[in-house]
């Protein structure tokens, strides 16, 4: 065991080493000959012409690193729901940028795993489970990105819930006030600092830009997948097309999102005082039972009952 952790060791050091110094090598390091001529042919390009299309089999690490990356989104899958959870969580990355630093992470914990074996083989202390080590550490640095994902997504759609009610409260004495549905998502955004209002500034940036309020408001609601929002942004799209009051629509779905985010707050206690009665079953009530129990089997034992 210890001559094979001791190869182990020198044979990933030698690896390493020739890795670095073919990758330095001018025929690895260099851009292939399809990439060097693609910006001056431009059927090869996009049709900007800015960014080159992928073309060839270079031999540089980023070519094989984002094949790798490929080839993992495509093995783990899940993308539609991968790319539910970057759009509520606001994380500025794609599918399989994210895939690539899931990958990233779990050959981390693989290294980390072998690592680990090397020294337990070299201490002394290694048996047959100990040669799962980096496989284990692996999937758990995999599904511990994948779990902080998930993680981010499910807080930030809480706190956008959470501040749904003060948004439209507020946009709603904006609108009795005499401003404009525009001028008043305008000041909203402008005023506060927290999620939903940040999402509020990207419609405003998307309606400066040439779309329209509604189609803005309708991606919104299809980025978050939020309930209380979307049937919100459908009412007021409603409203925005018939020429309905806004100001009614919107203290109507105030009043709606306040009793959705009560009923969540005594759907939450119920949970909590369930999960307080499970210290109070194992582990308080099994020591009042013992302290109750064991003094009269004591005196059995000793025969003084």
């Amino acid at each position: 065991m210890t001559d094979l952790a001791y190869a182990v060791v020198l044979g990933a050091a030698l690896g390493l080493g020739l890795c670095l110094v073919v990758s330095m090598a001018p025929r690895w390091g260099a851009p292939s000959l399809a990439r060097r001529i693609a910006p001056y042919v431009r059927d090869v390009t996009e049709p900007r012409g800015i960014q080159t299309a992928p073309l060839g089999h270079g031999y540089d690490l980023a070519s094989v690193w984002h094949g790798a990356q490929g080839r993992f989104a495509r093995l783990v899958g899940g993308s539609a729901s991968l790319e539910r959870r970057l759009r509520q969580s606001g994380w500025a990355m794609d599918a399989a940028a994210f895939r690539g630093r899931q990958l990233a992470w779990a050959i981390v914990g693989v290294g980390a795993g072998g690592i680990l074996l090397v020294v337990l083989v070299l201490t002394g202390r290694s048996a047959a489970a100990v040669w799962l080590l980096p496989i284990v550490f692996g999937v758990a640095a995999a599904l511990l990105w994948d779990a902080r994902l998930t993680h981010a997504a499910r807080s930030r759609i809480a706190r956008i819930e959470q501040e749904l009610p003060t948004v439209l409260e507020f946009l709603t004495l904006c609108l009795s006030a005499g401003e404009g549905i525009l001028d008043s998502l305008r000041r909203v955004s402008e005023v506060g600092s927290g999620e939903l209002t940040a999402e509020l500034r990207d419609v405003i940036v998307s309606v400066g830009t040439g779309s329209s309020l509604s189609d803005s408001l309708l991606r919104l609601s299809s980025r978050l997948e939020l309930g209380p929002l979307a049937r919100t942004i459908d009412q007021l799209v409603a409203a925005i097309d018939r020429g309905a009051p806004l100001a009614q629509v919107l203290h109507a779905q105030a009043d709606d999102a306040r009793e959705d985010a009560k009923r969540t707050l005594i759907e939450r206690a119920g949970r909590k005082e369930i999960y307080m009665l499970l210290p109070l079953v194992f582990l308080i009530l099994p020591l009042s039972v013992l302290f109750a129990v064991f003094p009269g089997v004591f005196m059995l034992r000793l025969g003084l009952g």
